[in-house]
């Protein structure tokens, strides 16, 4: 009797948006997609337990699970949703018309009347200086069913079944009160810290396998060799070689151990990030327990192709092979793109019977045209996504595909269909056939083109090298600890997805903070080791959407000359002043750091003065902050630092970085004050500086030798040393 199973694999990813030395997250899909898809799709199988699947968690996303759960990681968004609407400030209000309608509109916002509402109110396309207007026309009821119906609309079926106060809520609609929102985030909470239990459970009664990815989901090929991108794509242009292979098993390894650590059992089957092989990795997978891999079925065409070996699919796809040199060797299969990408892209298109059913035809017509007795279909794609462009999420479309293959409705006169889980279809099915040759690809085009070639992605690609070098350099004379700190940011920052919205290939409106976290992963490296991050982590890869220079830096205007008495002797003193706008641009995805709440800077002709405007909140820290000052000159480079412990003498240290690379102290300077504000001057000519002379400043706020702040926020002041004429020329007409 030909038999057949069918091996859904369900993808469950986000990259790790955790700043681990800032203790916080700059955006919410993790908490979010937890209580809509994680939970959804467990709760759809606990309703057909004859069903078997597998479901892939990448490590990144279940320590972002746990860090929500257990509240030991701030979420910038649920710390906006849960303040007060009535004590909201301009900018948190600004924050909330850009960013609490991210969600799908059609399938989460419209259907609920008092959430589609206030769409129309805000409008569809608002971007700074008009967020600040727009929001002032939101009354405090306006904001407060907003913070509500975001965190409301992203509950999926699951949830809102298993807790029927959501519906009770879905149904009142509007007119919101501050217990009934708290209610919403505390079922919120409940539903983060469920998902994983809800899996291990599945797992415990042998209905799903659960299998894991390299831990930070990198391009795993790519990280083992960038020069592997010239096997598809000689064509490309690359970034210096990129070649670890030691990071490669790193982030096999700690996967591994990490999902056993969370579920107590060990995988044995690995989902590579994105479809992503290559011949090297495939002895990696045996030395970390791993017995069977799976990609797209463009892998396999290639390959046999370069095996001189005629592709025909009906015959050579929907069965496993084997793979890897002897006594290395383990079992790949091959997904159905056809059937897995519908699922993503058509099926939410159409009605739930008719998805179903396309999805019944197509698996008959397989089963039927393979001649091999044991048939092995194998449909793998993102768990997560699709959903939120089904209506009701895509419980009735599921539901219907289910209940077909969990009561014969795939079975015929000889042939026996049944779902299974990947690894009890290999034990029951083994490979057969040998794959000889492995292509070199992804599951999108069979190259690695989305995350290397572009310019953006190459600059990307140099700045892990770069830091990476460093960090190998001195990684054996850091604390062991410290160390281990240093290389997980590394091993973030060589995850796939800020490469992904670099280029030209893909734009989420979010590119900009993908940037800026990518490049807080890798400056985390350089904090933590106690290193000077390099000043290009500071500069944006792609330039951030709406935040021109100009908003964050102004040139001063007169020649000062301030009383350095840490005092605000008068209002004239720095009247004219530079500023750099310590506040985050309007709707940017990270807070104010609570350290100062204003800097401003100037001249005289032979001075020049720094005010910092300390911050009431962070009084109890200020005996741990260090402000540094980086100045740099064409020709010099200065650091200047102090302590915003209270003490006195009060006093800064200047050095000077010298041709050979070491650094010479001058000082003690007692021209610093600390009282109601920090105001200090510097001698020009001690920073060698001349008229007209461009000068870059970076300002740093570091609490027990930890970088909490800097300014401004993507790359250095350029300032302009005055020369005699300065005032006159400004007057100039």
């Amino acid at each position: 009797m030909k038999t057949a199973r069918i091996c859904f694999l369900w993808h469950m990813h986000q990259p790790y948006y955790t700043d681990p030395v800032a203790g916080s997250a700059s955006m919410p899909w993790v908490r979010l997609h937890a209580t809509k898809a994680y939970y959804d799709m467990a709760y759809g199988l606990e309703k057909f337990p004859s069903i078997k699947a597998t479901f892939n968690f990448t490590p990144s996303l279940l320590r972002q699970l746990q860090e929500i759960g257990s509240g030991t990681v701030r979420d910038l968004f649920l710390e906006y949703a849960q303040r007060p609407a009535a004590d909201l400030r301009p900018e948190e209000k600004a924050f909330l018309i850009r960013h609490f309608f991210s969600a799908n509109w059609a399938t989460m916002v419209r259907p609920y009347p008092r959430y589609h509402e206030l769409l129309v109110k805000r409008g569809t396309d608002v971007y700074g200086r008009d967020l600040e207007r727009v929001a002032q026309q939101f009354s405090t009821q306006d904001l407060l069913d907003l913070q509500t119906w975001h965190n409301l609309a992203w509950f999926g079926y699951g949830t809102v079944s298993r807790y029927p106060r959501l519906a009770a809520l879905r149904a009142k609609n509007r007119g919101f009160t501050e217990e009934e929102k708290q209610e919403v985030l505390a079922l919120q909470l409940v539903a983060v810290q469920d998902i994983v239990p809800l899996y291990r459970r599945l797992m415990e009664r042998e209905q799903i396998e659960l299998t894991t990815t390299p831990f930070f989901h990198p391009i795993l090929p790519l990280v083992i060799d960038t020069d592997f991108t010239r096997r598809a794509r000689p064509d490309l242009p690359l970034p210096s070689r990129f070649h670890a292979p030691e990071d490669a098993e790193a982030q096999l390894q700690r996967a591994v151990e990490y999902h056993a650590a969370t579920f107590g059992r060990a995988p044995v089957g690995l989902w590579p990030s994105e479809g992503s092989v290559c011949p090297e990795l495939i002895p990696m997978l045996p030395k970390v327990g791993l017995r069977w891999l799976a990609t797209d079925e463009g892998i396999l065409a290639r390959s046999l192709d370069a095996a001189q070996q005629p592709w025909q699919r009906h015959q050579d796809l929907y069965q496993p092979y084997e793979i890897g040199p002897e006594g290395q060797d383990v079992t790949i299969l091959f997904r159905d793109r056809e059937i897995s990408d519908a699922f993503g892209f058509v099926y939410h298109k159409t009605t739930p019977e008719m998805a179903a059913e396309d999805v019944l035809r197509r698996l008959r017509h397989i089963i039927q045209e393979a001649p091999q007795e044991q048939v092995t279909i194998a449909i793998v794609l993102d768990g997560e996504n699709p959903w939120e462009h089904y209506y009701e999420g895509g419980e009735q479309f599921l539901s219907l595909l289910y209940k077909a293959c969990s009561t014969g409705g795939l079975d015929h006169e000889g042939v026996r269909t049944t779902t299974a889980t990947i690894s009890q279809a290999l034990e029951a099915a083994p490979p057969n056939r040998r794959v000889s040759h492995l292509h070199s690809g992804s599951w999108i085009n069979q190259d690695y083109k989305i995350w290397i070639g572009h310019q953006e992605d190459n600059r990307g690609w140099d700045l892990v090298s770069h830091t990476r070098s460093r960090l190998a350099e001195i990684s054996a004379t850091l604390p062991s600890d410290r160390s281990q700190a240093a290389w997980d940011e590394l091993y973030a920052a060589e995850g796939s997805d800020w490469f992904w919205w670099y280029g030209d290939d893909f734009d989420c409106g979010y590119n900009d903070e993908f940037d800026r976290l990518f490049r807080t992963h890798l400056r985390n490296v350089w904090t933590i080791a106690g290193l000077m991050p390099p000043d290009q982590l500071n500069q944006p890869i792609c330039r951030p959407r709406g935040m021109p220079d100009a908003d964050l830096v102004t040139a001063p205007l007169v020649l000062l000359n301030p009383s350095i008495d840490g005092l605000v002797t008068d209002f004239f003193e720095w009247r004219g002043a530079g500023r750099i706008k310590t506040q985050p641009p309007l709707g940017a995805m990270w807070k104010a750091e609570g350290v100062l709440t204003d800097i401003q800077f100037g001249w005289s002709l032979d001075q020049f003065y720094l005010r910092l405007d300390l911050d009431e909140q962070s009084q109890p820290r200020q005996a741990g902050l260090t402000v540094e000052l980086q100045l740099q000159t064409p020709e010099q480079l200065y650091h200047l630092s102090f302590s915003l412990a209270p003490a006195e003498p009060y006093q800064f240290l200047l050095s000077q970085k010298l041709a050979s690379g070491t650094w010479q102290e001058s000082g003690p300077y007692q021209s610093i004050c600390h009282r109601n504000i920090v105001e200090l001057s510097v001698p020009v000519k001690d920073l060698q500086l001349t008229p007209g002379q461009e000068l870059r400043m970076a300002i740093q706020v570091l609490e027990h030798r930890m970088e909490v702040a800097r300014y401004p926020h993507q790359h250095p002041a350029i300032l302009t040393v005055p020369g005699p004429e300065f005032e006159a020329e400004l007057w100039r007409v």
